[in-house]
């Protein structure tokens, strides 16, 4: 199984932050812990990395011990011009599922002031939450997912998601505006097999899309 490694080499947030294709999918299935994460600050004291840390923590540690949370601080020219804070987290199931979940602080000016301990417990809860869900795809990924399958090659494509979100269900109706494809949907309660909340296996036949960076004469 092949991997993908990234290097983050700035951090910045809203309003001023600013950080500087694939051409064929493949037809994929899956049907079907650990947490890890990065809680980073920008602009702000790295103690507020810390406070993230803890908060979450102790939302997880009452679950599973298997956490590893790590902090990032970034300054100068490597963080923008805009204060925050956030936390990233993922959760690998037994079955080797990535499921994730995020929050960050209100860009500078906009909405209320958020405490790093109380962004760091809802976004533990959020992943939580995620994990009830189930799926191979968390539900912010879910469009994205279906997507691919979409542009994927004439093949039957097969993917196994939590209870579908209102984005994902807007989503389907735009792939069928724009693709004229439709999905086959398969409701799978949950038992002894499916653990959490019901899940929905989603089936359809990739359109072929390739060649996107192919240059029009």
């Amino acid at each position: 199984m092949g991997c993908v490694v990234s290097l983050v080499s700035k951090y910045s947030v809203c309003p001023e932050g600013r950080c500087p294709v694939k051409s064929k999918w493949r037809p994929w299935s899956r049907v079907g812990c650990r947490v890890s994460g990065c809680s980073y600050s920008v602009r702000v004291s790295p103690q507020m990395a810390n406070r993230i840390v803890d908060s979450a923590r102790s939302i997880l540690n009452k679950l599973i011990p298997d956490i590893y949370i790590y902090t990032d601080h970034m300054k100068g020219v490597n963080s923008g011009k805009s204060p925050g804070f956030g936390l990233s987290l993922v959760a690998e199931t037994t079955n080797g599922t990535f499921l994730s979940a995020e929050l960050a602080s209100n860009p500078q000016g906009q909405g209320a002031a958020v405490l790093p301990e109380d962004l760091g417990r809802d976004c533990a809860r959020l992943l939580l939450e995620e994990v009830y869900r189930g799926g191979c795809v968390d539900s912010t990924n879910q469009s994205l997912a279906l997507l691919l399958m979409t542009l994927g090659q004439q093949d039957v494509s097969k993917v196994l998601l939590g209870p579908l979100s209102p984005y994902t269900i807007e989503f389907l109706r735009h792939l069928k505006s724009f693709f004229q494809i439709m999905f086959k949907i398969e409701t799978k309660p949950c038992g002894e097999e499916l653990k959490g909340g019901d899940k929905v296996l989603m089936t359809c036949v990739g359109i072929g899309f390739s060649n996107l960076s192919k240059t029009l004469k």
